[in-house]
């Protein structure tokens, strides 16, 4: 006679959790997109250090925290949608982090006609110090020279700031392009690296056999 009793096999459902972790984006990379716009949103003036600063450190917490879904083929899989959510916040952080640089360094973000122009602002700003104060030179001609230099520097240093924001995207969407690309070749290797783990389907699903 057969047993009634129901057989225990070895392996376990997935749980409700994981299963709704791969079918909706991880909290942690809305989180941190939303961080990165408040950053862009609040930004006034020229680009500063901290701004380095805030992107490195989202970036550590996203890559310290991120898990995406099981890899699949199909464009329209939960792990797609995760990784295009995953490239396009870790381009947002990097393009917050590298900005003051890109504002400072002309041989990472050249722009000459650009840099040329923000120069004439600063000269045309330091003119308009000596009209406004000029009847103060004869008491304080160094007063007066540090306001003008003071004065150039910021105009020089906003003109900068809002061409480099105007070309961040770009940055940012190349390097959202290139993570994106090596973290799919990355997974796809790991997945079919996994023993007796067969072809998947067009929808993302396991084929037996």
């Amino acid at each position: 006679m057969s047993d009634p009793a129901p057989r225990v096999t070895g392996t376990k459902p997935p749980s409700p959790s994981a299963t709704a972790a791969d079918g909706i984006p991880a909290p942690g990379v809305i989180g941190i997109g939303l961080a990165a716009v408040l950053t862009f949103a609040l930004a006034q003036g020229s680009w500063q250090w901290f701004a380095t600063f805030i992107g490195v450190t989202l970036l550590a917490v996203l890559l310290a925290f991120q898990r995406r879904a099981e890899w699949t083929p199909n464009v329209r899989s939960p792990y797609m949608r995760g990784l295009v959510a995953y490239s396009l916040v870790v381009g947002l952080c990097v393009a917050v982090a590298l900005a003051p640089l890109l504002q400072r360094r002309a041989w990472l973000f050249p722009m000459p006609g650009t840099r040329a122009d923000c120069a004439l602002a600063g000269r045309y700003q330091a003119l308009q110090v000596e009209a406004a104060l000029g009847n103060l030179a004869a008491g304080d001609g160094a007063a007066l020279a540090f306001v003008q230099q003071d004065q150039a520097r910021k105009a020089v240093a906003e003109c900068l700031a809002a061409t480099t924001t105007q070309w961040l995207p770009v940055y940012g969407l190349g390097v959202a392009v290139l993570v994106g690309a090596c973290a799919w070749f990355r997974d796809r290797a790991r997945a079919r690296s996994v023993p007796g783990r067969g072809p998947t389907d067009a929808r993302g699903s396991r084929r037996e056999g």
